[in-house]
């Protein structure tokens, strides 16, 4: 299952999944009198991701070029250290609104990588 080649899936899905989620999320704040600033700070910093992604994905070259590769695996590791230097900056000043924001971006990511895996591992195979 591991080892058999598959073509990348599609990102439509599952970031039209997570950003359902976080819409969903918006009521349950308003509801629950969970600071609203920090599902802003949530989407926002998903939306951010997600606009980053779409752009390194222009650097993704199927030539064989590596060099690539290496611009974007460093790209998207500074998507992950940003957003979590943003967070914890958040939740030392702010402990309610960082951690309500760090659980709903923590749970919008989660999903989406869960519907993305699914759809990968759940694809046809490249012969």
């Amino acid at each position: 299952m591991f080892s058999t080649p598959r073509p990348v899936p599609g990102r439509l899905v599952p970031a039209l999944a997570a950003g359902g989620a976080l819409l969903l999320a918006l009521p349950v704040f308003a509801l629950a009198g969970f600071p609203l600033a920090g599902w802003a700070l949530a989407a926002v910093m998903w939306l951010a991701g997600e606009g980053l992604a779409l752009l390194l994905t222009r650097f993704r070259s199927e030539t064989g070029n590596l060099a690539p590769a290496g611009v974007l695996a460093i790209s998207m590791t500074f998507r992950a250290v940003a957003v979590m230097l943003v967070l914890v900056a958040v939740t030392v000043s702010d402990a309610r609104l960082g951690l309500s924001a760090a659980l709903l971006y923590a749970f919008v990511y989660t999903l989406e990588l869960a519907i993305s895996l699914a759809s990968y591992f759940g694809g046809p195979t490249r012969a």
